[in-house]
């Protein structure tokens, strides 16, 4: 790298302006203190990137913006935006957590897919899982439980298995509006009081 031309330009209506050239690499780098704003910038050949200071703010205008350091805090008094035009990464080697003192809404036009070792979905007052179409499945067992369970389609319910058993402790009711159909290859009707009609 060749030598450097710096510059230092006082004047009492624009302020002070500090100006570092690079001729070989083609870089200038200004700060510009002018009674009202702090500019830096740093112009190359192909990219330029201004840190601009006010007393009611900060701005950055970079290509690529990095920051690496032990421990970060970041917190707002109000409103927070984080938005990006493409992907966004966050991830964690360790524990992550995401809480809202208010309400939570997570949204995507396309595929959404939550996955873990364990997963658990609880809710303090009311749980709801709805869609177009809506399938649970489970390659062990699946256990569905509530005080009080209620299983309906508006159009056809169907409950199949190899093996399918229907229990209850108390009375247990089979009715229906129209036709009730039996049917095995062989069929038992037992009970301690057997009433039919």
């Amino acid at each position: 790298m060749g030598a450097l031309v710096c510059r230092v330009k006082l004047n009492k209506e624009s302020g002070l302006t500090f100006t570092v050239e690079n001729k070989d690499g083609k870089i200038t780098q200004t700060a510009v203190l002018d009674g009202k704003t702090i500019t830096i910038t740093c112009k190359g050949d192909k990219e330029t990137s201004t840190i601009t200071q006010k007393p009611d703010g900060i701005s950055i205008q970079c290509k690529d913006f990095v920051l690496d350091a032990e421990t970060i805090t970041c917190k707002s008094t109000k409103n927070s935006v984080y938005k990006s035009d493409e992907k966004i990464d966050i991830e964690s080697t360790k524990d992550m957590t995401l809480k809202s003192s208010a309400k939570l809404t997570g949204q995507a036009t396309s595929d959404t897919k939550i996955s873990g070792k364990k997963v658990s979905i609880s809710a303090n007052s009311k749980a709801e899982l709805s869609g177009a179409s809506t399938s649970i499945s489970a390659t062990g067992k699946t256990e569905v439980k509530g005080m009080d369970l209620k299983l309906s389609g508006t159009t056809k319910a169907e409950m199949d298995g190899l093996q399918v058993k229907i229990s209850s402790k108390g009375i247990l009711d089979l009715e229906a509006t129209g036709i009730v159909n039996l049917k095995g290859q062989m069929a038992n009707v037992k009970g301690t009081l057997t009433k039919v009609g």
